[in-house]
This record gives structure tokens, C-alpha cells and sequence, in this order.
């Protein structure tokens, strides 16, 4: 007999190795058919979220300015350079535009692997 559950199914995908990843600079990596931005901070939390800028509609954010706003990691998109909480996604500085947020993923460091959630949050 089977378990039933309405979790959704999820899988951990190695998407590199932390020795692949620069503090504060972005790497863009394939998560199946998703472009995602990883980023290694100096506390050795590593985020990942879309590489998909929504508002230049451009895969540009792993080419994004690391910053921080009180204790929230951010990145500034190199395009229009809105600013994005690292951790939630969330647009904290629109530029006068409507909020859009970007999808994020879990991560896990397993030794030197850098593994990701398959399913965005």
C-alpha cells in the first residue's frame, strides 16, 4: 500500500560546486528548463533565484550588483537596477515602477555540492 500526500514531489539538483561560485558575483545555471541566478555571500549562504529580470525581460540577474539592505541580502539588476531581496524574491526598490517579485529556490551546501530545489517557492 502507498502513502498518499499533497506535497508536491521535489528532488535536489546538483547544480555545481561552491569552488564554482565567486563571493558576491552571480552564476547563471540551468535548473531544467529554468534559468537561475546563484550567489555566494560572504557567510557562505549561497541563494538562488530566477535569472529572469521581470522587468527588462531579460536573463540578466545573475549579472546583478550583491548588496544588502539592513540585514537583508539583495541584488540590483544590472538593467534598471531594481533592487531584489535575496532570500524572498521580493522587489524592495521598484524605480517607480510596479512590484514584481522574483521566484527563489532552496539551497543546500552538501560538503563542496551546491544542491537546489527543484520546485521554485
Amino acid at each position: 500500500m502507498g502513502l498518499a500526500s499533497s506535497e508536491p514531489v521535489t528532488d535536489w539538483v546538483r547544480v555545481c560546486d561552491v569552488a564554482d561560485l565567486e563571493v558576491e558575483r552571480g552564476r547563471a545555471a540551468l535548473l531544467g528548463d529554468a534559468q537561475i541566478a546563484l550567489f555566494l555571500l560572504h557567510d557562505g549562504r549561497v541563494h538562488a533565484v530566477s535569472n529572469f529580470d521581470p522587468y527588462s525581460r531579460a536573463n540578466v540577474i545573475s549579472r546583478g550588483i550583491v548588496g544588502s539592505r539592513a540585514d537583508r541580502p539583495t541584488v540590483a539588476s544590472p538593467m534598471y537596477k531594481q533592487v531584489f531581496d535575496l532570500r524572498t524574491g521580493a522587489c524592495l526598490d521598484t524605480q517607480g515602477k510596479e512590484p514584481m517579485s522574483l521566484p527563489t529556490w532552496p539551497v543546500a551546501v552538501d560538503g563542496r555540492r551546491v544542491l537546489v530545489q527543484s520546485v521554485s517557492q
